[in-house]
C-alpha cells in the first residue's frame, strides 16, 4: 500500500473534525441551508457543506442526504399524524430498539432519541404540529461524536413547521 492512499483518506476526516471550529469561526464553511417540505410546511437547516441530496427518505415525504464520504446519512421528512399520536404514544407504537436508548427526551410537542450501536450513532427527532410530524434522522460515526454535536444541535433546534 502506498503512502498516498492513507493520506487521501485522512485528509477528508481531518477536514470533518475541523467542522465545529469552522462552525464557530467560519459558519460559511458548512454552508447552512434551509430545506423545506412544502406539502407539510416542514423547515429545517442542514449543512450543505457536508451533505448532498441522495434520494427519497425511507419514510414520509422529504429528502435523504449523504455526506460526501458516505459515512453519515441525514433524512428530513414529514408525514401526516393520522392517528393523532402524541410524541410519547408514537414512540410506544413505533420504537423497535433492542436494549436501552442512550438519550431520550419526550415532551408534549416533540421527541428526541439516540443510541449508539456498531460504531454508529442514530439520532432522531420529530416535532408534532397540527396533525403532522416534522422529523429528521441522522446516522454518523460514534468516533466523530464531538465533531457532530454542534451540527446535531443546530439541525434539531431549527426543525419546525414553516411559519
Amino acid at each position: 500500500m502506498s503512502l498516498r492512499r492513507p493520506y487521501k483518506i485522512l485528509l477528508p476526516l481531518t477536514m470533518f473534525y475541523a467542522a465545529p471550529a469552522q462552525l464557530q469561526a467560519q459558519p460559511a464553511a458548512l454552508n447552512w441551508r434551509a430545506f423545506e417540505v412544502p406539502q407539510y410546511g416542514t423547515r429545517v437547516d442542514y449543512p450543505a457543506g457536508i451533505f448532498t441530496p441522495s434520494g427519497t427518505p425511507a419514510k414520509g415525504v422529504g429528502e435523504r442526504f449523504e455526506s460526501r464520504d458516505g459515512r453519515a446519512i441525514l433524512s428530513i421528512y414529514s408525514r401526516e399524524n393520522t392517528e393523532r399520536d402524541t410524541p410519547s404514544s408514537y414512540l410506544d407504537k413505533n420504537l423497535r430498539v433492542r436494549g436501552r436508548l442512550d438519550y431520550r427526551r419526550v415532551t408534549d410537542s416533540f421527541f428526541a432519541i439516540s443510541l449508539e450501536r456498531d460504531g454508529l450513532i442514530y439520532y432522531s427527532r420529530c416535532n408534532f404540529s397540527g396533525g403532522t410530524t416534522h422529523c429528521f434522522d441522522l446516522v454518523y460515526p460514534h468516533e466523530e461524536k464531538r465533531a457532530w454535536d454542534p451540527v446535531v444541535t443546530r439541525i434539531s433546534l431549527s426543525l419546525q413547521p414553516k411559519q
